[in-house]
């Protein structure tokens, strides 16, 4: 029985419950595919403005609602739904909050413009996302994030949360895609970031102004195996990772794909573990 058990799955789009594209049906299919090979998982995405809480049967989980997380000196809400994929046996948990993502599209608006507050909603995500998954009182073995959405979340792992029951031994990998972001992030995303646990010293690496290729290196530098997801990426990004010495997984055609995630993960787990024991 491999070591690495448990799988958690930080994801910015599912299908049925986005529009189908690369990193939506991944997002669907590799879970259950895992699942499927005798591992635990548990499944989160934003709770984006356009998708049908009806039609999808999402419900809030009040007991796992009702906190708030403070970003640039402002409390948000966080709201916990959660809905079944029934043909996946697999449930997915949604982030929910008023001001990031009731009312609005993905990551930009109906005419494209992408919205300012990225940057907030991005830390409100990977925020959101852990302190769940502790609520949860579960101890992820791996936790793979998808889209630049989760870039954060690496590094709240090993910095804000390292001491936290349900992430000390978590190993994380990062899946680097071809959908990016065109503007940069908010000139005091730095200090936004910034959490018990985390210097500045954390962030030395993180260059203003923050582009799509900073954010993603930052999260390079917070994980534990790299994934070049889509065929066609910023190369720059997998090169730092190949340069800082990090597992990476080079791209897979799709059928190939989820048995090679699955076989990473035990490769990131015991790699990264034997490293820790020397």
């Amino acid at each position: 029985m491999t070591k690495a058990n448990k799988v958690l799955f930080i994801t910015q789009e599912i299908t049925p419950y986005v529009s189908e594209s690369e990193m939506a049906n991944i997002g669907r299919n590799l879970p259950q595919a895992i699942q499927e090979k005798g591992r635990e998982i548990r499944t989160f995405m934003p709770k984006w403005g356009n998708i049908n809480e009806r039609r999808n049967q999402l419900h809030e989980v009040i007991r796992l609602s009702g906190m708030n997380l403070i970003i640039d000196d402002t409390d948000h809400p966080l709201i916990i739904k959660v809905a079944s994929i029934q043909s996946a046996r697999m449930q997915v948990y949604f982030i929910d909050n008023d001001d990031y993502f009731q009312n609005r599209l993905q990551t930009a608006d109906e005419n494209g413009v992408e919205y300012d507050d990225n940057d907030s909603r991005a830390i409100f995500y990977a925020r959101g996302v852990l302190e769940t998954v502790k609520k949860l009182r579960w101890c992820p073995d791996v936790i793979h994030c998808h889209g630049w959405m989760t870039a954060l979340a690496p590094l709240y792992i090993k910095k804000a949360y390292k001491d936290e029951p349900s992430f000390r031994d978590a190993k994380v990998v990062f899946s680097v895609y071809e959908d990016d972001f065109k503007n940069t992030l908010s000139d005091d995303f730095a200090t936004k970031l910034m959490l018990k646990g985390i210097t500045k010293k954390d962030l030395a690496s993180l260059k203003e102004p923050v582009d799509y290729a900073a954010l993603c290196k930052l999260a390079v530098d917070y994980s534990d195996g790299i994934i070049q997801n889509s065929e066609k990426v910023d190369e720059s990004i997998i090169e730092y990772a190949r340069q800082s010495g990090k597992l990476v997984l080079d791209y897979q055609s799709p059928e190939n794909y989820a048995n090679a995630c699955n076989e990473f993960y035990d490769q990131v787990w015991e790699t990264t573990t034997n490293k820790e024991e020397e």
